[in-house]
């Protein structure tokens, strides 16, 4: 059993799968096609990718891949707490420009679902967090894309700033979100 909720980005999922706790613990099922299939989310998703963060406020993103390899995510922590966003690239949409955001934590068990159009990015809240996710395409280097974290135009209210956060070299690059070219 799985409760699904469309956010307020049309198409953006979060899933919160039921545990069934005893003495023992719990158990929950991470994953079934059929359930999220019920809720419209029909992805074929072909591999798994986990992250290490070992320090809290490392952000990881916004990016994305250009079609034809474009992604969609089911996104988890599997240890630890981040702040999952989204963020609407899909030119024709209502939305273009506007995120959505969560928290996803070991403890919490909620998954995020981004479609296709999106690009994504997380920051950990935790040390040593990790994020595990599903994605509906390969890696494919020649279609990688991103647009730049703290982009003031995307108004992400991000849990660190600019001076704090750990980020990787090649994301603190990424273009704003006005110099992108239509993706998608």
């Amino acid at each position: 059993m799985v409760q699904i909720t469309e956010l307020k980005i049309s198409g953006v999922m979060l899933i919160a799968p039921k545990r069934f706790h005893d003495a023992r613990g719990y158990f929950t099922e991470l994953y079934s096609s059929k359930a999220l299939g019920a809720a419209g989310i029909n992805e074929a998703f072909v591999q798994d990718n986990l992250s290490l963060s070992t320090k809290a406020g490392t952000i990881r993103g916004l990016h994305f891949q250009l079609p034809p390899h474009s992604q969609a995510k089911l996104v988890r922590a599997n240890k630890g707490r981040i702040l999952d966003v989204a963020v609407d690239l899909r030119p024709s949409s209502p939305t273009y420009g506007q995120h959505v955001f969560c928290e996803l934590s070991a403890e919490n068990g909620f998954q995020l679902y981004v479609p296709h159009g999106f690009a994504h990015g997380f920051c950990t809240l935790e040390p040593d967090t990790e994020v595990v996710y599903k994605v509906s395409d390969y890696y494919a280097p020649k279609a990688e894309g991103g647009i730049l974290w703290s982009d003031p135009a995307l108004h992400i209210d991000w849990p660190v700033g600019t001076d704090a956060a750990t980020v990787s070299e090649k994301d603190a690059v990424l273009p704003l979100l006005k110099d992108l070219a239509p993706v998608f």
